[in-house]
């Protein structure tokens, strides 16, 4: 009778364990997809777990419990019931028992942390003191602990490990003391790295409109002061404060395309655009400025039409941008070619191409993979003096992954720099835009 009772009372702690565990995920799969916070989750599908624990626990209604009822449809719940509700949770998940040894993990935190081995310490696998003090502290206050930790092997990577105490023997009327604790860990490497650059951004922005702004107001103090009875020195600064004022206004206007674009990037443009006539209009519009600087832009367009799906707006700004690129950084007195082609040799994806290139010195190759940052310069001072806000190749990479299609940078050293844009052409037949 006593081996029956204890064979009872073992069924239901396992059972107990596993819609423990069944919540837990459920729980792991609210923070993961829906976003909540683990609080929220766990409070959300808690009174499940709860109700699921009384019905199985020592002083519930049924003490033979819904384990032994799977019992007895011959499905009894065991250590491989626990192992595939660790497998099936959709993070990487460690569970530990109150001497921290490790009983189960799944796929995933094996692939994170290879040396975990079942039935050993959890510190031979996991070098994170700060998780062994949270796994420590949830059991000691059977309560939820979240701490962040760095791995710097083999790159650097910052994961959080939420720490939830598993409560199963009951001690006593209203005490319980956690027999497990589960360990699930989510890589914030990536989160981590765009406040990184959120932050780098906000910077960079604060300088580049910092600058001119100092200029101006420093200008405007010595127009009310020392200048302030010199006109042609009140005319010269009225100058350069007007040079400035229009600096600040390319680069607020280029923060304002790059957001309106990254807003809309997940949508692609459906629209119909003719890329000759758009990419004609472009060469017009920036003539008189190159031929200011002595550069002549050529077009070598053999179709007669090339349909695209697109926003006009924004391909204008591509191209204007890479060919005002160009213009400012090739050699004076030298052209800017741009050269529009038909691309049919792969059969599922005929494509569209607008070559820019210029004959000016070339870019280094360790520059080419940054050129697209926001900010990014390989000359500041020359870039600042010729107009650019850092801004303009960002604005080309995002308006091109809108449209779904590539851009490739070639710069031979000393031949110039060629800028590829490959969008897919769609059927002629619709009307353009």
């Amino acid at each position: 009778m006593a081996d029956e009772m204890d064979g009872k009372r073992q069924r239901t702690a396992w059972g107990s364990l596993a819609l423990a565990l069944a919540g837990l995920a459920v729980a792991t799969a609210l923070v993961l997809w829906r976003g909540l916070d683990w609080p929220s989750a766990i409070a959300a599908c808690g009174s499940l777990v709860v109700a699921a624990i009384t019905l199985l626990g020592p002083g519930g209604k049924h003490p033979m419990g819904a384990a032994e009822g799977v019992a007895r449809r011959g499905t009894p719940l065991t250590d491989l019931t626990i192992e595939g509700l660790i497998t099936a949770l959709p993070a990487p998940a460690i569970l530990l028992d109150a001497r921290l040894i490790v009983r189960s993990h799944n796929a995933r935190a094996h692939e994170l942390i290879p040396g975990l081995r079942r039935g050993e310490p959890l510190t031979l696998g996991l070098r994170a003191p700060e998780v062994v003090e949270a796994v420590r502290a949830a059991l000691a206050t059977n309560t939820i602990q979240e701490v962040d930790y760095a791995e710097r092997v083999p790159v650097m990577r910052w994961f959080r490990a939420e720490v939830t105490p598993v409560a199963i023997t009951a001690r006593g009327r209203d005490e319980a003391i956690p027999d497990f604790v589960l360990v699930s860990l989510r890589d914030l490497s990536e989160s981590r790295r765009l406040e990184r650059l959120r932050a780098d951004f906000v910077a960079n922005a604060s300088h580049e409109l910092r600058t001119p702004l100092a200029s101006v107001l420093g200008f405007i103090e010595t127009i009310q002061g020392p200048a302030k009875n010199d006109p042609p020195a009140i005319a010269r600064f009225l100058e350069i404060m007007l040079a400035q004022a229009r600096r600040m206004s390319r680069l607020i206007d280029d923060l304002l395309s790059l957001s309106r674009v990254e807003l809309n990037e997940h949508v692609r443009p459906t629209d119909r655009i003719d890329l000759v006539p758009l990419i004609g209009h472009v060469r017009e519009t920036l003539g008189p400025s190159a031929a200011s600087q002595g550069v002549s832009v050529s077009l070598d367009c053999q179709e007669p039409s090339l349909m695209v799906a697109g926003d006009r707006d924004e391909l204008i700004r591509l191209f204007e941008n890479l060919t005002q690129n160009a213009i400012k950084y090739g050699a004076e007195g030298k052209k800017v070619e741009i050269a529009v082609t038909r691309d049919r040799s792969n059969p599922d994806r005929e494509e569209a191409v607008v070559a820019v290139r210029d004959h000016g010195p070339g870019i280094p190759p360790e520059h080419l993979p940054r050129l697209t940052e926001r900010f990014y310069r390989v000359d500041v001072v020359s870039s600042r003096e010729k107009g650019g806000t850092g801004l303009g190749l960002a604005l080309v990479k995002h308006i091109v992954n809108r449209h779904r299609g590539r851009l490739t940078i070639e710069s031979p050293p000393g031949e110039g720099a060629t800028f590829t844009v490959r969008l897919e052409a769609v059927a002629s037949t619709e009307s353009a835009a």
